[in-house]
């Protein structure tokens, strides 16, 4: 069977690894950026606002995931934010401490190994719990065809919260803003055998 391990990024040689799989993934698959270099900072420490995990399939490198914390919850006004009915700014900050999942991504080759996406998501839970941090948030490409959309509502059970037009990476798709309450998921599987749970 194979051996998928996820780790902090925290050494030259885990970085190079993070940039293998954005170059792969980013740059040549979806020609969202120009340079995979820029994507990620050559020194990497505990203090940062920022973690970076490597998933790992038998040593190869194939799936990267960054936290931010404590995101700016107000995006810029030219990314043309519009959120759901009853849902604003001040409502998100009364639910709790968030950070930011980005960055998502696995190698084409190994997409349909749910278990990397999983395990990448068990590391960046247990970092933000650990933390003290309550709810993810993130956003994904609408009608991009590898869009994990579907993983995160039906699988993980982020909800939908917005959308807006325009980000930092080249892609016209709309792009769906998706929170996760910890604590609720945590709830909605606890008594079930679901790999979630696990």
């Amino acid at each position: 069977m194979s051996a998928i391990t996820v780790q902090r990024v925290l050494d030259s040689e885990d970085r190079q690894g993070v940039i293998t799989v954005i170059e792969q993934v980013f740059q040549n698959e979806k020609n969202w950026i120009s340079s995979a270099q820029s994507q990620i900072p050559e020194e990497l420490s505990e203090g940062q606002p920022f973690s970076w995990f490597l998933a790992r399939l038998n040593g190869r490198p194939v799936g990267v995931l960054r936290l931010l914390y404590d995101p700016p919850l107000a995006l810029p006004e030219e990314y043309q934010v519009t959120f759901m009915p009853g849902i604003d700014i001040d409502y998100l900050k009364q639910l709790g401490q968030y950070v930011e999942i980005g960055r998502f991504m696995i190698a084409g080759e190994y997409r349909r190994n749910h278990r990397i996406a999983l395990r990448l998501m068990r590391a960046a839970t247990e970092e933000v719990v650990r933390r003290d941090y309550t709810h993810f948030i993130t956003d994904v490409f609408e009608n991009e065809p590898h869009s994990p959309l579907n993983f995160h509502t039906r699988v993980l059970g982020f909800e939908v919260i917005g959308r807006h037009l325009f980000g930092d990476l080249n892609c016209s798709s709309t792009r769906i803003i998706l929170t996760l309450d910890i604590l609720k998921l945590y709830s909605r599987v606890k008594d079930s055998r679901s790999r979630i749970y696990r």
